[in-house]
């Protein structure tokens, strides 16, 4: 399971006003050959993220073959669930569009945040984007009472799947809120009506932990489910599980294969692992200190 790191392949470029900092939480899309298109969220200078991209071929994937001239999905309108950021989690082909589920993030009062699920949909290859509405399609309810995030988002025939991260909870910790979070799952027939049922799919395992977040799961031809996760004490770390049905997950972190640097860019944490297949292997695209401030790394093994 150990993966093969080819090192830093993009730092964040300053592209006027809306790309400051960042190129965090990577996704791919597949463009063809070995071409893929690699969207990821920035920061202006504000703080609130915009979802940009670059491509590459993955035979010389340290050169950018093009980059973003405008973001392809911005923040919303004053009071939307989106108006403070929207940040990267998943793409997908669906029929002649590509669907774009991500993060939408809003200020708030007694806590720093408050994070819901939005799509937005392409009708010219992945180039731009379009909200399919001003509100989200998964948000605080009942079962998610708090907040959720990182919509990983699978087909699978008529039938939609959806792992995502759910908030457990706040806690004052020295005065100031702190957030716990983990993995939790719910279903769609058409993937926009989305239904969360709380069931929870990677839960903390040590008293430390406090924050898992970004699952990226991979079916595998034999019906068996594999996802790649960011598990948090003192720092992100890249966590891996197992499961017959993709509701029913054992944690096997001690599989993930792959680690912190000693030194550089991803020394610090290595964080937001997001993993697709390609001619025979596995690639994941990750990121490392200071949650995406740092650039966007690749590592690769044989499947």
């Amino acid at each position: 399971m150990a993966w093969v790191k080819q090192g830093l392949i993009f730092e964040p470029p300053r592209r006027s006003s809306w790309l400051v900092s960042h190129s965090a939480v990577p996704c791919a899309l597949s463009l063809g050959g070995n071409r893929y298109r690699i969207y990821f969220t920035g920061r202006d200078g504000s703080n609130r993220s915009h979802i940009d991209y670059f491509e590459v071929d993955l035979l010389n994937p340290g050169e950018a073959l093009a980059i973003t001239e405008q973001p392809v999905l911005a923040p919303g309108s004053l009071g939307s669930f989106d108006e403070h950021g929207a940040m990267t989690s998943w793409v997908l082909r669906q029929q002649s569009q590509v669907y774009m589920y991500y993060t939408g993030w809003a200020r708030g009062s007694s806590v720093p945040f408050v994070n819901s699920i939005g799509l937005a949909v392409s009708d010219d290859d992945g180039l731009s984007f379009h909200k399919i509405s001003e509100g989200p399609i998964l948000g605080r309810s009942m079962v998610d009472p708090y907040l959720v995030a990182n919509p990983c988002v699978l087909k699978e025939g008529d039938h939609w799947r959806m792992w995502y991260l759910s908030a457990a909870k706040w806690v004052l910790e020295s005065g100031e809120p702190k957030h716990y979070y983990h993995i939790r799952c719910a279903q769609s027939a058409d993937g926009i009506n989305w239904k969360g049922e709380g069931r929870i799919c990677i839960d903390f395992q040590s008293a430390d932990e406090y924050a898992i977040s970004r699952p990226c799961v991979i079916k595998e031809q034999s019906d068996s489910y594999r996802m790649w996760y960011s598990y948090r004490g003192e720092r992100y770390r890249i966590g891996y599980a197992e499961s017959s049905d993709g509701f029913d997950w054992e944690r096997l972190d001690n599989l993930a294969g792959i680690e912190a640097s000693d030194s550089g860019w991803d020394s610090e944490m290595i964080e937001y692992g997001f993993v697709f297949r390609h001619q025979g292997h596995y690639y994941m695209l990750y990121n490392g200190n200071d949650y995406g401030r740092s650039g966007i790394g690749l590592a690769i093994r044989k499947i």
